[in-house]
This record gives C-alpha cells, sequence and structure tokens, in this order.
C-alpha cells in the first residue's frame, strides 16, 4: 500500500493530506476543479467583501472534517471498512459538484425544477462510469441507499461535515466571529449509537453554540437583506435576458449560457436532453460576470439598468416585514419607478421584487440531534437542553421582503 499523498495548506483547518489515489484522482477532477470557479457564498460579497472563497475549499474543508470524524469514530470501537471510510469521503468531496453558479439562483430561473442535488447524483454517476464504478459505494452513502447509516448523515445530517466547514469557514472569510463554531470539539464528541450519529453529553453545550452560530449566521450572512436584494437583481436580469431571447432578440453570453438563454429546460428535458449537463458544467460564475458588465450597455432599459446595478453595486432598497407588501404598495412605487426612467408600468414591475423567507434553524423530523449519556440512554437536543432557545430554533421564522429599485442617488 502506497502512503504517498500531496498536502494542501487551508487558511481555516492547517494541512490538508490529500492520499494518493482515488481521492486524489477526485481532488484533481475537472468537474471538481470547476468549483474553483463558483464562490461559496455567492453574492454575500456585497456585505462581506471578504466573502470571496470557492466551493472548492468548502469541499476540502468538508473532507478533512470527514477525515477527522472517521478517526475519532473508529477509536470509539465503531468499525468502519478502509473501503468505507474512503467511500464517505469520496462523497464529501463531491457532495457540491452539481452547484451552479449562485447556486440557488439558477435553480429558479435558467433550470427549473432540477436542484443541485440531482446535478451532483448525475455528475457522481458520470464520474464514476469513467473510474470503472469506483465510486458505487461513495454513491450509495450519498444516496442514504448503505445499511451503515450514520455513514449518510456524516454526508447529509445535523451535524455534517458539510454544515460543520461551512459555518467555520463562511465565519472566518465574512469576519462574523459568531459563526465559529467549535468544529473540532463537535467531531471529538460524535459517537454512534442504534446506527444513528449521536454527541456525548459532555458535547451539549457545543451543540447548543452550533445551533445559535448556525441561526446567527443565516439571518447576518446568508439572508442578509441587501445579499437578498442583489440576488433579486441577479434573478430579474437572468429571467428579462430569457424574455429578450426568447422574443428573437440577439443578446451576447458565453455558449453555455446562451444555451440556456434561448432554450426552455425543465427537468424533463434536463433529464432527456444530454446537451443540459454538458452545458450545465461549462458555466460558472464567469459567464454571468461577463454577461452582466456587456448587457449594462444593451437598449431595452430593464436589462441594462438591473445589469448595471449588479456590476456597479447600486443595490435594491429593502424593506423587512412581518407582513407581505399590500399591492397599493406595490402598484404605487412601481408608477414612481415607471415615471423615473420613462418605461412602461410592465416593465417598471421588474424593479419590485416580494419575496418570503421561511426558516427555522433545527427541525427534529428532518433528523434529529440526540445526546448520549453515560448509562446509554439517549435524549433529543430539545429536550436535553436547558437552553429556551433550542425549542425558539424550532419555531419558523418568516419574512417578507419588498425589494425595489432606489430613485435617488
Amino acid at each position: 500500500m502506497s502512503y504517498e499523498r500531496k498536502i494542501i495548506n487551508d487558511p481555516v483547518f492547517g494541512f490538508i493530506n490529500i492520499p494518493k489515489g482515488l481521492l486524489y484522482d477526485l481532488v484533481c477532477h475537472p468537474l471538481l476543479q470547476r468549483l474553483t470557479r463558483i464562490r461559496q457564498l455567492g453574492l454575500s460579497s456585497v456585505v462581506y467583501p471578504g466573502a470571496q472563497h470557492t466551493r472548492f475549499q468548502h469541499s476540502l474543508g468538508a473532507f478533512y472534517l470527514m477525515t477527522e470524524a472517521i478517526q475519532h469514530l473508529t477509536a470509539k470501537g465503531n468499525f468502519i471498512f478502509d473501503s468505507e471510510a474512503e467511500a464517505v469521503k469520496a462523497a464529501i468531496l463531491m457532495h457540491d459538484i452539481g452547484h451552479g453558479p449562485f447556486s440557488h439562483v439558477l435553480e429558479d430561473t435558467i433550470v427549473r425544477g432540477v436542484s443541485h442535488e440531482d446535478i451532483s447524483l448525475l455528475l457522481m454517476e458520470r464520474i464514476n462510469r469513467e473510474m470503472n464504478g469506483q465510486l458505487t459505494l461513495a454513491i450509495q452513502i450519498f444516496k442514504d441507499e448503505y445499511p451503515k447509516r450514520f455513514l449518510h448523515q456524516l454526508v447529509s445530517g445535523q451535524l455534517d461535515m458539510d454544515r460543520l466547514d461551512y459555518l467555520r469557514r463562511d465565519s472566518f472569510y465574512t469576519g462574523v466571529t459568531e459563526g465559529n463554531i467549535g468544529s473540532a470539539r463537535i467531531i471529538k464528541m460524535l459517537d454512534v449509537k442504534d446506527d444513528h450519529l449521536v454527541v456525548e453529553e459532555k458535547g451539549i453545550y457545543s451543540i447548543e453554540n452550533f445551533l445559535m452560530a448556525r441561526r446567527l449566521m443565516y439571518w447576518q450572512v446568508y439572508l442578509h437583506k441587501a445579499s437578498v436584494a442583489y440576488e433579486r437583481m441577479l434573478i430579474a436580469a437572468l429571467l428579462r435576458a430569457k424574455e429578450l431571447a426568447a422574443k428573437g432578440e440577439d443578446l451576447f453570453a458565453s455558449p453555455a449560457l446562451r444555451f440556456f438563454l434561448y432554450n426552455d429546460v425543465d427537468r424533463t428535458r434536463f433529464y432527456d436532453d444530454p446537451a443540459c449537463l454538458e452545458n450545465f458544467i461549462r458555466l460558472d460564475d464567469n459567464d454571468i460576470w461577463t454577461a452582466l458588465k456587456v448587457w449594462s450597455d444593451h437598449p431595452d432599459k430593464v436589462l441594462s439598468t438591473l445589469s448595471t446595478g449588479m456590476v456597479d453595486r447600486r443595490l435594491f432598497k429593502v424593506e423587512i416585514s412581518t407582513e407581505p407588501a399590500t399591492e397599493e404598495r406595490k402598484q404605487e412605487l412601481t408608477a414612481q419607478i415607471a415615471a423615473a426612467l420613462d418605461v412602461t408600468p410592465a416593465e417598471a414591475a421588474w424593479f419590485v421584487s416580494v419575496p418570503r423567507i421561511e426558516k427555522n434553524m433545527y427541525n427534529p423530523a428532518d433528523d434529529s440531534i440526540d445526546i448520549l449519556y453515560k448509562d446509554g440512554t439517549t435524549k433529543n437536543i430539545a429536550d436535553a437542553s436547558d437552553m429556551l432557545n433550542i425549542q425558539l430554533l424550532s419555531k419558523k421564522v418568516k419574512k417578507y421582503y419588498l425589494c425595489y429599485l432606489r430613485l435617488h442617488r
């Protein structure tokens, strides 16, 4: 057995060892390297300029934490074959491989009804064919079809390595220190009981801190009102471009982006037409930004105003409320924008957006976090914690956003 390996220096975790063989081949694969051109936090750098890290860096970090988790679980007497350890590390390396640029934006605009998880699975199966079935076990774990269910929880669950890395990494790069969770301590506290991941009793405070940090990161970073507004502008720009494309307007776009602008791609088409996946894997953040820069000079006032706003950081104004905006308020704003830009009310409607966001930070129905006591009994964190906040975290928070074009500089 060869002990050759590659070492990568990561600013969050230090040196990450990638063993030569299957895992190193995956890290070097063009589909994983594509993630170096896709930012982890999409448009969050509009608020936090340091948030320039990529999905590739995140995948490496999650891989590092998975290596640590397997080591600690094995040391506690949980039997994990070398083949299973390699497979679960491969699964976490590839878990985000299906993300497109500004992932959730594209899921609502140029591709409909296909999630990044669906695309990740298609790409895993594609690499598996190239690698003569070496990833079959990794795919079974990813799909939760492998008998040792706790391995899937490490890839996708309440305490998976994906979350443990992105909270720590996003906190590091945004400078939002409250999100900095004790990932090392949480991993040391993990164990397995009845094929389910559990946390030792002395890790309870680390879990409380993790859940609170997650809540804070969601509302302060991922769903920050300026990021939401910026995202709505991008969605509007892409949908307007698609509308113009459908009318036969010739728009500048890279070949991959052009494919999605000039074709209507829903779930059925995505799975039936191989050209969809081929073009999707050629897309990254650069395609979108280059198009927006060129569209800033487009004669269509809607497309050029939205694109210029994206490129020059002229954000929509945002109001947040517990109630949806009234129809009168939306019409009043639309009328003001139409007059200011000298466009029709229908065109002005592109500059008013009313997203609604619901989020709870802990849903025991998804996959409960269980605390393991010394006597071997387990208790759900919501019952085990003496913090009232855990109960509050299970409540759905609903916020209504009203985003609209600023009319004065």
